[in-house]
Order: C-alpha cells, then structure tokens, then sequence
C-alpha cells in the first residue's frame, strides 16, 4: 500500500527526476531520516524508482535521453532492474586510488548514477557516461577522444586508440551485447570491438557486468573470452555450463 507521502514523493520525481535524501528531509521536516529511506526503498521494491547513492531517480529517468527514443534509449529501457541489480553489485569493486575504466554501455551507466561522490579517476568512452559521472565533484574524470557512435554514445576509432597508449587502467568495467562459450564476449562494431580488446589487454583487472538474458546472443566481433575477464557480475545465476566453463577459466562469477 502506498501512503500519501510516498505518493508526494513520486509526484516529485515526476517532476524532477531525481531527488536527494536531504532535499526530502526539507520537504518532510516532521519526518524521520530513516523513515523517508524505508518510503524509497519500499518504493523501489514496487518497481516505481531506483535508489542512488543518497537519493532515488525516476524510472523514466534512467531509461530516456532528452525524451527521445533513439537507438540507445531504446536499449537503456531493456531490462532496467537487471542492470541496477548489477550495478549495485559492482559499485562494491571500486577501489579509491586506482585508475579506473568505464565502459560505455547502459548497464555501466547504471554504476556511474550508484557511485558514491568520492575521490575515484575514470576514463571512459561514453559521452553520456562522462556527462553523469561530473555531476560529482570529487570524481576525476577523463573522456576518450574518437569518432562517436549514434548507437552507443560511445567514441572509438584511430584517436581512442592511440590515446590509451599512455594510460594506466588497473580496473576495467566493461560491456558486452552477447556471449557464448564458442564466441566469447561480443559487439557488433568493429572499431569498438577493437577499442576493448586493447583495453581488455592494458588493465590488470577486468569487470564484466552483462545480464544472463545476453547469453547465447552472439554479435559480429569477438573481443574477449572467459579466460580474458576476472570477474563476471551478474544479474542471476550463470547457466550451469556457463558457470562450469568460468570456474575454470578462474572467473569470479558475482
């Protein structure tokens, strides 16, 4: 049952799009801290927003782009509880201090809106991931040069290429539109298959956040296999013979 202050709530994320937990207490000053985060949490469990670091967004927020149904709002729209399940789930890796990839795709942006404003540095080569990520002040952030894909809103090419030639990755979170166990990690662009195989091979550890549904699709371009990544997190449990094949690749299945 939704109270009448939850339903306030809502009606100011429809607003909005997002709200803090301290703008909240601002509005609800007779109400408690904790109980306006069991209001969000409880809201989130009904599927109605998903909590962020200190806050909660819209769902509408999450899955569009300036209200237009392009090709990666489309994308963005699929599967939204999966990939908040997984961000969460990845937002424990991050370690301070180290010099950190983003990938661009969907489910990482989903991380870059949980990440907690802290001293982190993030290279990336997503533009709308880099637009997220400096709305925390303390984050350093760094953003790959390149040809931009429509699709993806990814840079790739010659640029981005030669850029990541004088940097130091030691944690790659990464994406990937398919797999199987004969193909491996695929995309279905040749220039950013190409991008990530360069990363896969200049980062000391690789963080492959991808969703179960995902399994069995191949792309055209393989970029990693399972030997290739040292952690897969998940939304659900792998397969049986995916699982198998991680273990013994010496996988970390999340």
């Amino acid at each position: 049952m939704v109270s009448e202050r939850q339903k306030q709530i809502m009606q100011i994320l429809e607003q909005k799009g997002e709200i803090q937990l301290k703008q909240l207490k601002e509005i609800f000053p007779d109400v408690s801290a904790m109980t306006l985060r069991r209001d969000l949490n409880s809201l989130e469990e009904e599927g109605r927003l998903i909590r962020t670091y200190g806050g909660a967004v819209s769902v509408k927020k999450v899955t569009r782009i300036a209200g237009e149904e392009d090709a990666y709002s489309i994308r963005a729209a699929e599967n939204v509880e999966a990939k908040m399940k997984i961000a969460k789930k990845a937002v424990t890796l991050m370690e301070r201090g180290r010099s950190i990839f983003f990938d661009a795709g969907s489910t990482v942006m989903c991380l870059a809106r949980l990440l907690p404003d802290e001293s982190y540095s993030i290279i990336t080569d997503g533009v709308n991931t880099a637009l997220e990520l400096i709305k925390k002040p303390r984050l350093s952030v760094v953003l790959l040069g390149g040809l931009v894909n429509r699709n993806t809103l990814s840079v790739s090419g010659p640029e981005a290429m030669s850029s990541l030639d004088s940097i130091n990755i030691d944690l790659a979170f990464m994406a990937a539109s398919g797999f199987s166990i004969e193909s491996g990690f695929t995309v279905s662009n040749i220039y950013e298959c190409e991008l990530k195989k360069k990363l896969v091979k200049r980062a000391k550890k690789v963080i492959l956040l991808m969703d179960v549904s995902k399994i069995n699709k191949n792309m055209a371009f393989t970029y990693a296999g399972l030997e290739d990544i040292d952690v897969w997190v998940a939304d659900e449990p792998l397969p049986p013979e995916v699982e198998a094949e991680a273990a013994r690749c010496g996988v970390c299945v999340m």
